[in-house]
């Protein structure tokens, strides 16, 4: 059904509030008029008060929608007002500043510039109106009469470069102008893909910049000159095309030739044949081959030699290229160091055959004194031997009679016969030990060994014997497995605990075990009288005891230098920890072994035998006394050890660095001379050479000194020094797979 408006929306407001008024005042007077019986009229006049209400509500909305519509227009003169005037403050500010600036959009059209943009370049001022586009302001910079062009560059080239950097998000350079002027141009991409110009005129600045440049070169020039001048070497340099750009006049002065002949722009090979003829090259290098390296199209390496001046001089030359293309050759006078090269070449053959003489010398004396060791070792076992024959023959009579002695005093001095033989036989047998141990001979099998096994045979052993004197022994049970030598190890462990029985009047003693990482370590603790600190070092020496009061039937102080040699034989450390009035505590460490025990059949120990040491070792010796310097020479020599041997520490810096030697390990004493220090000597050479392991010799014994060598991560060989201590020192080092030797 079609909608029909009583007023046309086009009108005004009065009008159209005008034609309802007047549509309403006829509606009113056809209900007067109206003469239906069908109540027609009141119908029409209901629609009348209906349009009416109508007509009062669009009233008022249409009142509401002019309001508003002239407070918007209000809202938008007053933006429109504040958007002119940051129009014009911009302009302003852009204006105000002392670059160019130039504000492309999206599509590299221009959209404002102050009139500082191309004020360099008046000749494009006119054309750089708003809606130029990128391309074309730079085509007419390219082709500006102002711009300077980089030689050997087109308008087109530049221009395409200019663009080339234009695609970047940022770009910088600076941009020669005609008469000396320089502008940098800045050129930034925004985050809206609108592009900004600056342009900074730094001419200035470049002129400062060549100014002080120029004064740089000038004094590095005057600096090179001095130097040259100064230096001990003749030197030339020759530019790309083999001409002479620079040389000293130590340079004339060693070749003889007038400095009048050498001016710069010479040819290379001028001075080359002025050389040729007075100077005669070293073998291996020729004329010929010198020409050829200068006058190589490719990269040349570096090339040294030597050329002879006369029957005396001799100069190094050293030839190397530069960056450019030239190269700078040097000559050294080396005339001195030859010279004293042939003399040292001279005394180290004579010394060689000094040293040979000697050497032959000492192998005689040394063959001799293995000569009379093996036979006292010889004599030693067949002595023993012999002498134990008898004393078995003894022992068996006195046995044998023991049941006819019915008397106390019968009884009591045939146990005494019989403690007395004893006592003999264990001091035979531990002589028959001493002299193995010293000679290297002893024969070592190295297999997994049950420690508990061996532990339970020990308790046996002396569990009487410390209950005859009241005390209590304690062993553990143990289930572990070491990798050393049986025989050698019990008898380690029973000299300890025969000791501890011995010099311990009550209380009691005690065996134990720890482990200690990969290896473990067997303790032997008495409550005996202890050992005084001063003792420490001699209780290892032979036929040394604590007791003097002790009789020789209990023994001739044999039992700890056997200990300590043969831990020495097994790389086994020993420890020793005592105090009188506290008591004493030995301990053993040997490594764990992996496989099952046996007597034979176990894993032997890896590794040679164990005199063997790695070849080609070579020792630094530090020792100021002339005699134990010689000694050792001896002892390191007989094993095939090279000894380089010193007084001081400053005497072994001066070696290492006119040498090159580097050690494999260094020895030295502790208190050298003048007040000098071992421990700073070692300091020194390690400064030089690196961590080499090394040693500190020396007699003493007091806490401090060894705290000072533990302080320095040194370990400390006592004097009197062992030689099976050295010999397990030595044995652990891995010396250089090509050692240089001084």
């Amino acid at each position: 059904m079609a909608t029909h408006t009583l007023t046309r929306p086009g009108d005004s407001l009065e009008r159209q509030n005008e034609k309802l008024r007047q549509i309403v005042e006829v509606l009113m007077r056809r209900v007067e008029r109206a003469h239906d019986d069908g109540g027609a009229a009141y119908s029409l006049f209901q629609r009348a008060v209906l349009l009416e209400d109508q007509v009062r509500e669009r009233t008022r909305d249409l009142e509401r929608a002019l309001d508003l519509l002239n407070e918007s227009n209000a809202r938008l003169a007053e933006a429109n007002r504040e958007t002119e005037k940051a129009r014009a403050d911009l302009a302003g500010a852009i204006e105000a500043i002392h670059e160019g600036f130039a504000l492309f959009d999206i599509s590299d059209r221009l959209l404002l510039c102050n009139s500082r943009f191309g004020m360099h370049m008046p000749d494009i001022l006119p054309r750089l109106k708003p809606g130029l586009s990128f391309t074309d302001y730079v085509s007419l910079v390219s082709r500006s009469r102002h711009l300077r062009l980089p030689p050997g560059e087109t308008p087109e080239i530049w221009a395409e470069l200019r663009l080339a950097r234009h695609r970047e998000e940022r770009a910088l350079f600076n941009v020669e102008l005609a008469g000396d002027r320089w502008v940098q141009v800045s050129e930034q991409r925004m985050a809206g893909g609108q592009t900004v110009v600056m342009q900074t005129d730094v001419s200035d600045i470049v002129r400062l910049e060549r100014e002080e440049r120029g004064k740089l070169i000038d004094d590095q020039a005057r600096l090179i000159r001095a130097t040259l001048e100064h230096i001990n070497q003749g030197v030339c340099i020759f530019d790309s095309g083999r001409r002479l750009v620079g040389f000293n006049q130590r340079l004339a002065a060693l070749l003889s030739i007038p400095l009048t002949q050498l001016r710069p722009g010479i040819d290379f090979e001028l001075v080359f044949r002025r050389m040729e003829r007075e100077l005669e090259f070293s073998p291996g290098t020729t004329p010929e081959a010198v020409l050829d390296w200068v006058m190589s199209p490719g990269r040349r390496r570096p090339l040294r030699f030597e050329i002879r001046r006369g029957e005396s001089q001799v100069l190094d030359v050293f030839a190397q290229e530069m960056p450019d293309r030239g190269f700078v050759i040097s000559f050294t006078d080396v005339s001195i160091e030859r010279a004293a090269a042939r003399a040292l070449a001279d005394a180290n053959e004579r010394l060689e055959q000094r040293v040979a003489e000697r050497t032959l010398e000492l192998e005689d004396a040394l063959a001799a004194a293995e000569r009379a060791n093996a036979a006292r070792t010889r004599f030693v076992a067949a002595a023993s031997h012999d002498l134990l024959q008898p004393l078995s023959a003894a022992k068996l009579f006195l046995s044998s009679i023991e049941a006819e002695l019915f008397e106390p005093h019968q009884q009591a001095v045939l146990a005494k016969a019989q403690n007395a033989l004893s006592g003999v036989e264990d001091m035979i047998q531990a002589l028959l030990d001493i002299s193995r141990l010293e000679s290297g001979r002893t024969p070592v099998e190295i297999e997994a060994t049950d420690l508990g096994l061996l532990l339970a045979q020990l308790r046996d052993e002396f569990t009487p014997l410390a209950a005859l004197k009241g005390l209590r022994l304690r062993m553990p049970r143990s289930t572990l497995k070491l990798q050393t030598d049986p025989r050698l190890f019990r008898r380690i462990l029973q000299n300890l605990i025969s000791n501890a029985v011995r010099y311990t009047a009550t209380g009691s003693v005690l065996v134990g075990v720890r482990r200690v990482g990969r290896n473990a370590r067997v303790e032997v603790w008495d409550t005996g009288p202890g050992i005084p600190e001063h003792e420490h070092e001699n209780i290892f020496r032979e036929f040394h005891r604590l007791d003097a009061r002790a009789s020789a039937s209990e023994g001739l102080g044999l039992g700890l230098a056997i200990v300590e040699r043969a831990c020495a034989l097994l790389n086994h450390p020993l420890a020793l920890r005592s105090a009188p009035g506290r008591g004493t505590v030995f301990g053993v460490t040997a490594p764990l072994a992996t496989g099952a025990a046996g007597r034979h059949g176990a894993a032997r120990a890896a590794g040679p035998d164990p005199g063997w040491l790695p070849p080609g070792l070579a020792v630094l010796l530090i020792e100021n006394d002339a005699d134990m310097r010689h000694a050792l020479r001896l002892l390191l020599g007989k094993w095939d050890v090279e000894v380089i041997d010193v007084e001081s520490g400053p005497e072994a810096e001066r070696l290492i660095g006119e040498t090159e030697f580097r050690p494999d390990a260094v020895l030295a004493d502790f208190q050298l001379d003048h007040g000098a220090v071992g421990l700073d000597a070692i300091a020194a050479v390690r400064a030089l050479v690196g961590p080499v392991p090394a040693r500190v010799i020396t007699a003493s014994r007091s806490p401090e000194v060894l705290r000072r060598c533990a302080a320095a991560g040194v370990e400390v060989l006592h004097k009197p020094l062992r030689p099976q201590a050295l010999h397990a020192f030595l044995k652990g080092l891995e010396p250089a797979a090509d050692p240089p030797r001084g």
